[in-house]
């Protein structure tokens, strides 16, 4: 009988890369950009073999909606991702001053609260 595996080494195997060189695991995006791709690509060719009964064109129409459909996906998604990660950076500062300036002279809050309370 197999060894069970425990739920902490359930991601722990050999990653999957796809044709050796891209992990698809670590990469963000990458494995949605690919799977998206793969379904644009029938979806593509399918369609054109329907309107044109021409069959290879409609496979070399299948591979350029492949790599139109997973660039598409990814440059999409690495820009969302990167946006992400600047609002991230940018939050992070923001507690990080926070924290850093709270009850002194500096805290911008202290000076609001101040000239408020003088009334």
């Amino acid at each position: 009988m197999a060894a069970a595996r425990e739920p902490d080494e359930a991601g722990k195997g050999k990653p999957f890369k796809l044709l050796g060189i891209l992990d698809v695991e670590n990469i963000p995006c990458a494995r949605d950009s690919i799977l998206y791709g793969s379904i644009g690509s029938p979806v593509a060719g399918l369609g054109h073999f329907l309107l044109t009964s021409r069959i290879r064109r409609s496979c070399d129409v299948a591979v350029g909606g492949f790599i139109l459909v997973t660039l598409g996906c990814w440059f999409h998604c690495r820009y969302n991702y990167a946006k992400l990660r600047i609002q991230e950076r940018i939050a992070r500062e923001g507690i990080k001053n926070k924290i850093l300036y709270e009850s002194t002279h500096l805290d911008p809050e202290r000076k609001q609260t101040k000239g408020n309370g003088s009334n």
